[in-house]
């Protein structure tokens, strides 16, 4: 087997799944955050900050998990029964989510069923992604290559604190999302959360990051190891200064500051966990080559992924670029 292809694909997940957060992340946010007011205007204002973008934004869950499926399919053969529950929560939340952006309106005035159901499924889908995300990470049972745990391994303190983490995480760049695109009450309702999210969501990345190398040997190894620590130290390092930006963004007003940083923050705890588990797709035991499909059917989706992913960040660019600038009040998509 070529050694490159599935690190190819391995690497075409990752920036699948780094699209989905980045992007997706501060849309299911401001479900998170509809329940921090009962304004009506205010709740229209945040949902039309999205209604552009939220569908086109869940193609990269898409294609991260369709990718999955085609170029390891060990690995989605595995991690779907560990994590069946949690995954069938998310899809059904999203769904949730989703009808209620359609109907809230045409349902005007009458539509509290339709918050209940936007805030409740954007809360849910968040959740269940820092479950999976955690029941990954802690491991799971392998043996003879198939999964041999059971349903519920995945529920565990770990992974309810990475689910708490992701909620955090996504409300807070949801907060940042409307300093930067509304203005008035709404972004200064949003400007006043950014800071106390921002401490909720230290304290779930420092919990992981304490928690696994003291319970994973291999990730203590990895990063405390010489010369290893001496390459990987500034990525903490640069974290906490991202961190900071945030902070001061808020102390003076910044729009755009505190989103990018937030970005920033998200992409280096995610470049940490890649570099913790690398080989490994199903920890601690099947690696990207273990897992992999044959070369044929990898190369063979290889040139479709090649065809559409210009189109899919081209019509990604059009839209946000169409809807630059600010959201006001009696301004929206629908």
């Amino acid at each position: 087997m070529e050694w490159y292809l599935p690190v190819i694909w391995a690497a075409i997940i990752a920036t699948a799944v780094a699209m989905y957060v980045m992007l997706d992340g501060f849309d299911l946010g401001i479900g998170v955050l509809f329940p921090t007011t009962r304004d009506e205007s205010e709740r229209d204002v945040m949902m039309n900050s999205v209604a552009p973008f939220w569908d086109g934004n869940e193609t990269w869950l898409i294609l991260g998990g369709g990718g999955l499926w085609v170029a390891f399919p060990q690995a989605y053969a595995v991690i779907m029964p560990a994590m069946y529950l949690p995954v069938i929560i998310m899809l059904l939340a999203l769904v949730l989510r989703g009808v209620a952006f359609e109907f809230r309106w045409v349902a005007k005035p009458n539509h509290l069923a339709w918050d209940v159901a936007f805030s409740g499924g954007s809360l849910m889908a968040s959740f269940a992604q820092g479950v999976i995300l955690g029941g990954i990470l802690q491991g799971i049972t392998v043996k003879n290559g198939e999964f041999a745990g059971g349903s519920f391994d995945w529920l565990t303190p770990f992974s309810l604190i990475c689910g708490l983490g992701v909620v955090a995480g996504y409300a807070l760049l949801a907060a940042c999302w409307l300093v930067m695109k509304t203005d008035g009450r709404v972004a200064d309702h949003a400007r006043g959360m950014i800071r106390p999210l921002l401490g909720l969501v230290a304290i779930a990345a420092i919990g992981v990051s304490v928690w696994t190398p003291l319970e994973i040997s291999r990730i203590a190894q990895r990063w405390f190891s010489w010369p290893n620590i001496a390459f990987l130290w500034p990525l903490p390092a640069a974290t906490a200064l991202l961190g900071f930006i945030v902070w001061r963004g808020v102390a003076r007003r910044h729009d755009y500051a505190p989103f990018f940083a937030t970005l920033g923050i998200f992409l280096l705890c995610y470049l940490g966990l890649a570099i913790s588990n690398f080989p490994y797709l199903v920890p601690p035991t099947l690696t990207v080559w273990d897992t992999a499909a044959a070369p044929a059917s990898q190369i063979f989706m290889l040139i479709g992924v090649l065809l559409l992913l210009p189109v899919i960040l081209g019509y990604t660019a059009f839209v946000y670029w169409t809807f630059r600038g600010k959201v006001r009040h009696g301004e929206g998509y629908h």
